[in-house]
């Protein structure tokens, strides 16, 4: 089986009965071949994260932030191999699957300076006379081994936002790759087992999402961390009410322009790049944009035209800005929403076409407010403009959505951007740029039915962990 790429049980390559082939969304051509793991060899993982659990949380800081350290080096020096598979399984364009190759790097790196600065605090508690001698010492403890749930649209920075904070805190961890993109994380299980952590510590396994509950139900699996569809996410949570959920799920997010923003070309390019740049397949990818009435035709304008000059094709194109969605499935789906808003009375003013995978950068206006490429997450390249008259009617326009991830608003006015942090019902506020923006050591996560918990490298570890306090008594305080 020297071509089947092997899933990782406790740092061990392993292989299962059930194949699982993955193709190159453009082109359906093969670009690898693994296997599905067996209930036994799934059973070996998870007994195998359960066992190691108080060995994990007892590992000294040095050798966590060293085997993180390690894996952020070894994921540069293959850094132009990871982007090139990431780009195979998952049709991202080239340029892109390399700035998530570097993202993943900087999360690990990242995760290894948090665990060298984690630490506990000391509490006097002779505040009251029946307390003297006494000082309480707490510190966060592992909840417990973490079941990593990851999609398939950042196939290995959403798979290192989950796994490297496990390792920097000292809990096990089971990663669940999206089946339709193993392969980046098979490669980054291959990465883990070169360090010296526990036999244990991590299992990368191959499940398909028909077994995925028995899994999310395991008791010994305290944590699950899931990223991906909202009905997926909420039945989880209804699941395993018992257990520590955090769960990053969908947005339509949105992005008010002011009337005071004096940079059109800037705005129009960056809401016209991250309203594609995955192919509209990201979470924060802008779909709704509110524009000032006084700027609308300007503002228009330049939307439209600099959705136009986006580069759109074969993904390993170093000129293609715009790739394919994840299957042609997913392309007629975002065919038909569009198609669904005109006949409701939206107009296109540019793209409305498909190509297989491909459909072409939509920008639509006139779009009713119940249309669903407005009001549900349509996770393809389609983008919205609709005029306001202030910045009430803009805000309100953006809270008027089951979602609350992020949302981008361009104003040179700290009291607007200050307002919009407050009103704003999201869970992150980008000011001057789109709502695509993400720092990995911040925190992120949304609201509503965009999920709870938070992601951000020392977020996530706070997540993953529970304080423990110890008093210590009769002390010469």
């Amino acid at each position: 089986m020297s071509d089947v790429i092997p899933f990782w049980i406790a740092g061990t390559p392993a292989h299962g009965h059930d194949p699982l082939e993955v193709s190159h969304p453009h082109d359906r051509t093969p670009v690898g071949r693994t296997t599905h793991a067996g209930p036994e060899q799934v059973e070996a993982a998870v007994g195998a994260a359960h066992a190691v659990r108080h060995e994990t949380a007892a590992l000294p800081v040095h050798a966590r932030a060293a085997a993180l350290d390690h894996v952020a080096r070894r994921i540069l020096d293959r850094s132009e191999e990871l982007a090139r598979l990431i780009t195979a399984e998952n049709g991202k364009p080239i340029r892109w699957a390399r700035a998530e190759v570097a993202r993943a790097a900087s999360v690990f790196r990242l995760a290894a300076e948090n665990a060298r600065t984690w630490s506990g605090e000391v509490q006097r508690l002779d505040t009251e006379s029946a307390a003297e001698g006494r000082l309480a010492y707490t510190v966060r403890v592992p909840r417990g081994p973490v079941l990593a749930i990851t999609p398939f649209n950042f196939p290995l920075n959403l798979v290192a936002h989950k796994v490297a904070p496990a390792i920097a805190v000292g809990a096990p961890v089971v990663v669940k790759p999206a089946p339709k993109t193993p392969l980046s994380a098979l490669l980054l299980g291959e990465l883990l087992a070169e360090t010296a952590l526990p036999a244990g510590a991590v299992s990368v396994v191959n499940v398909p999402d028909s077994a995925a509950p028995d899994l999310v139900a395991d008791p010994r699996l305290p944590v699950i961390s899931f990223t991906g569809s909202g009905p997926v996410g909420a039945r989880i949570r209804a699941a395993v009410p018992q257990k520590h959920v955090t769960l990053e799920l969908g947005g339509n997010a949105a992005v008010v322009v002011c009337e005071d923003w004096s940079d059109t070309p800037y705005a129009a390019g960056r809401i016209a790049t991250f309203a594609n740049y995955q192919g509209g397949q990201s979470c924060v990818g802008v779909q709704r944009v509110y524009v000032h009435r006084s700027r609308l035709e300007e503002v228009r304008t330049a939307i439209v035209a600099a959705v136009e000059s986006l580069g759109v094709g074969d993904p390993t194109d170093e000129a293609t800005q715009v790739g394919p969605l994840i299957n042609e499935e997913s392309a007629r789906r975002v065919e038909a929403w569009v198609e669904e808003a005109v006949d409701a009375g939206a107009t296109i003013l540019t793209g409305g076409r498909r190509e297989g995978t491909t459909y072409a950068p939509t920008v639509l206006e006139d779009v009713p407010v119940d249309a669903k490429v407005s009001c549900e997450e349509v996770f393809g390249p389609v983008l919205l403009i609709h005029p306001v008259d202030s910045v009430d009617e803009a805000f309100a326009l953006v809270n008027d959505s089951r979602y609350g991830l992020q949302a981008g608003v361009f104003t040179h006015d700290l009291r607007v951007a200050f307002r919009a942090q407050r009103e704003l019902e999201v869970g992150g506020v980008v000011i001057g740029d789109a709502p695509s923006y993400r720092a990995d050591q911040m925190p992120y996560g949304g609201t509503k039915e965009s999920g709870e918990g938070r992601e951000g490298v020392r977020f996530a570890m706070t997540d993953f962990t529970y304080d423990r306090v110890m008093v210590l008594t009769g002390l010469p305080l």
